[in-house]
């Protein structure tokens, strides 16, 4: 009797003592962790894109919408499109003023400021997707990439990946070399250099005004991303002909710009809770390109667009000129030559693995 006596009392004890943990977790549930900081803060991000424009745009929103999840209202990032803060092309320049805390763009926007920044977003014959991550995360380029934009007191952090590109809408035929001479078209980077060496006019301008150039004759040819954006934005109402491959962007890598100042203000907890989420929205964003392309493109073959492949003749001349164009880049400018100099380097390395083993598989099952 004593022994069940004892054992109903420590029963009751536990009961107790789980209820009043319970009770404690019900009060302390949505304050902070014990040690971190309870302040909380408002963020302005600007970005380059159209309000929730498929992909760039969803991935930026889908950002702040973590980040306010993951630090429970603590930080929450109010997203800014292009032009209602400040231009598509000026977002760089106002994370480094601090006009606003965040940015969200692509590093090749601002390549007149910074001309390293293109070799962190896209390469003519370069990387894919996957091979640009594994140098950012795990072959030193993020370390590159913030020494690149430190003078300018912006951190990047990789924010969201396309996957391989399309060549762009035509209203002209390119059957040759010669078809390039005098082509007006909207192409950024690296891969606007290209073009500008194959005798083209490069005419640069944010998403809002491509369909309106392209319709008016204002540029006879434009490559934005992809089936999914370019859908999105009615390209295929304003051209005939619809060109692969996408050889002068394998990929672009987006960033998510950070004032360093406004950086320094954040707790541990809350620039973790910024970097994972960054980190989830750069893998998600790829998912999605890789998805909703293919379900663009039959949509839009279906509605009978042309869909063409640029001649051999004409990619192998590409080809040649873009490795002229990318080296004569690097070597005008002391931070591009260090950066391209390493990351030329390591992509060779993934290169090599890629034709021993990735390439066999995509021609096989092919």
């Amino acid at each position: 009797m004593k022994r069940r006596q004892i054992l109903a009392a420590a029963g009751v004890g536990l009961a107790a003592t789980a209820l009043a943990g319970c009770k404690q977790e019900a009060e302390t549930a949505g304050k902070p962790q014990e040690g971190a900081s309870s302040q909380t803060f408002n963020w302005k991000m600007v970005t380059s894109w159209p309000k929730n424009f498929p992909g760039v745009g969803v991935g930026a929103e889908r950002f702040a919408k973590l980040v306010e999840e993951m630090s429970n209202g603590r930080l929450k990032v109010k997203v800014y499109a292009a032009g209602e803060l400040v231009p598509a092309l000026e977002v760089f320049d106002a994370v480094s003023r601090g006009t606003a805390e965040m940015g969200h763009g692509a590093p090749y926007y601002w390549k007149g400021k910074v001309p390293a920044a293109q070799f962190f977003c896209a390469l003519p014959f370069g990387p894919n997707a996957q091979e640009m991550n594994a140098w950012l995360h795990k072959g030193g380029g993020m370390q590159l990439w913030e020494e690149t934009y430190k003078p300018f007191g912006v951190l990047p952090i990789a924010c969201g990946a396309t996957g391989v590109q399309t060549a762009g809408w035509f209203n002209k035929e390119i059957n040759g070399v010669a078809d390039f001479q005098g082509l007006k078209m909207r192409t950024p980077g690296l891969g606007g250099e290209v073009l500008t060496k194959m005798g083209g006019t490069v005419v640069n301008m944010p998403a809002g005004e491509i369909f309106t150039a392209l319709q008016t004759g204002a540029i006879d040819a434009t490559e934005w991303i992809g089936p999914y954006n370019d859908q999105a934005l009615g390209l295929h109402k304003a051209a005939k002909y619809y060109y692969t491959p996408g050889w002068q962007e394998p990929n672009v890598t987006f960033e998510l710009d950070i004032n360093i100042k406004a950086w320094e203000t954040l707790p541990a907890d809350l620039q973790a809770i910024v970097r994972a989420a960054a980190r989830d929205v750069n893998g998600d964003m790829l998912d999605d390109y890789n998805a909703k392309n293919m379900e663009a493109l039959e949509q839009l073959k279906g509605e009978g667009v042309e869909v063409r492949r640029l001649p051999d003749e004409v990619l192998a001349k590409l080809k040649e000129v873009a490795a002229e164009v990318v080296d004569a880049s690097a070597a005008a400018d002391p931070v591009a030559s260090k950066v391209w100099a390493q990351q030329k380097a390591y992509l060779q390395r993934l290169y090599e693995y890629a034709e021993l083993n990735e390439k066999d598989i995509y021609n096989i099952r092919g």
